[in-house]
């Protein structure tokens, strides 16, 4: 039954996904705001389709957190349902992509609209000069950067090794960073298809000053706090 309601929403998904792309490239010459509000109605639909079709819902703690003025997002990195949740909590954003997946028909197309930092992995100094520089532009326009500090997903309860490309980046740009906790892995685990019902929960952490100490220190202190909360679930 799960398997079955799983592939409704890939199909329900995939088809808005064609819909919403087609138009997108239709009008590649719009504003980055402009293709940011017609890409995100994706993530949109996709978690109303959640919750239709495999009651998976969303509850967010902390809201109250997020600034007005743009900032570095640092979260851990459970699911594909990430990048599609965090659309309609946050403000507009742009994210970290390895270089592959942007040729990825209609989805990769999609996430080349939206300014993402491509970069090639195999090239580690090289990628995280890159992270760094089109990081500190981004935000600069006003585009909040999502970081996902650990590089790849992991099981569900589990916490990688956090990097410090996210604090770099904000002590570049001079601006705050919010830690974010999620538990998407439950409902959505990584690599699976199969999704099960329940609550996704988001929490944001309060804006971090990262003048006060060094890159290390920080990324160790989001880390240990994002193992708190997951110690909660």
């Amino acid at each position: 039954m799960l398997f079955l309601r799983s592939l409704l929403y890939f199909l329900g998904s995939f088809f808005a996904l064609i819909i919403l792309v087609t138009i997108a490239l239709i009008l590649f010459f719009l504003p980055f705001k402009f293709r940011y509000a017609i890409l995100s109605k994706w993530s949109m639909f996709c978690l109303w389709w959640l919750a239709f079709t495999l009651d998976i819902k969303l509850q967010v703690v902390g809201k109250k957190n997020i600034p007005s003025k743009p900032c570095v997002i640092v979260s851990n990195h459970q699911s594909t349902w990430e990048t599609l949740g965090f659309q309609q909590i946050f403000p507009p954003q742009t994210w970290v992509l390895k270089q592959t997946l942007s040729w990825i028909p209609f989805f990769g197309w999609g996430l080349a609209l939206l300014k993402p930092i491509v970069i090639n992995r195999g090239e580690k100094l090289k990628a995280l000069k890159t992270i760094i520089k089109q990081g500190e532009a981004r935000l600069k326009r006003g585009i909040f950067v999502v970081i996902f500090p650990e590089g790849t997903r992991q099981p569900y309860k589990k916490l990688g090794r956090y990097q410090n490309g996210a604090i770099a980046i904000a002590k570049k740009a001079s601006c705050d960073v919010i830690p974010v906790y999620h538990n998407a892995g439950l409902a959505w685990p990584k690599g699976s298809f199969i999704k099960h019902p329940g609550t996704i929960t988001v929490i944001i952490g309060k804006p971090i000053n990262i003048k006060e100490k060094s890159a290390k220190e920080l990324t160790q202190n989001i880390r240990n706090w994002t193992q708190k909360q997951s110690e909660k679930f």
